[in-house]
This record gives structure tokens, sequence and C-alpha cells, in this order.
């Protein structure tokens, strides 16, 4: 994958997950700063990340399990995660 589209796909990825943590998390659009603390900034409990995994399945259209959060500190690790995850958008 080139770097234009790679940019691209990051870009939309992004666009794409804090709009369904807004919309279905009820979060705060000021906290979602890449470098913020992921679980820390968004407080959800483990039913509201089994939500998660259901709406990434939907939107990005792969499986996520709920230990693949183990390894997210931040947003942009949420962020990267998903892309690498993703072919197109």
């Amino acid at each position: 994958m080139d770097k234009a589209v790679q940019s691209e796909l990051h870009v939309r990825v992004r666009e794409l997950v804090n709009q369904f943590l807004i919309d279905e998390f009820e979060a705060d659009p000021d906290i979602l700063r890449p470098d913020a603390a992921f679980r820390e900034s968004l407080n959800l409990d483990s039913l509201d990340y089994v939500d998660m995994v259901v709406i990434i399945e939907n939107v990005f259209g792969f499986k996520m399990k709920a230990e693949d959060f183990q390894n997210i500190r931040t947003f942009q690790d949420f962020y990267d995660f998903i892309a690498r995850h993703q072919k197109t958008l």
C-alpha cells in the first residue's frame, strides 16, 4: 500500500472511530486525541467493550477480540490497530 493510500486510510479510520465513539458511547469530542489514554478517557465498562467489538465488526468488517484491547493504550494505538486490519474503506 503506498503512503498516500495508507494516509487516507488512517484519516478515514480516525473519522469513523471518533464518530462511533461520540454516537454510541457519548464520548466528548475534545478527549478524542491520538495521544490521549484510551481506557481512562472513555471510562467504559466491560459491556461497553463488548458493544464496541460488535460495532467494529459491523463498521470495519473484521472480528476484534476483547483481548485485543490489552495492547491499546492511546487512541492512536486504537486507530492503528483498526487500520492494520483494513484493506480499504
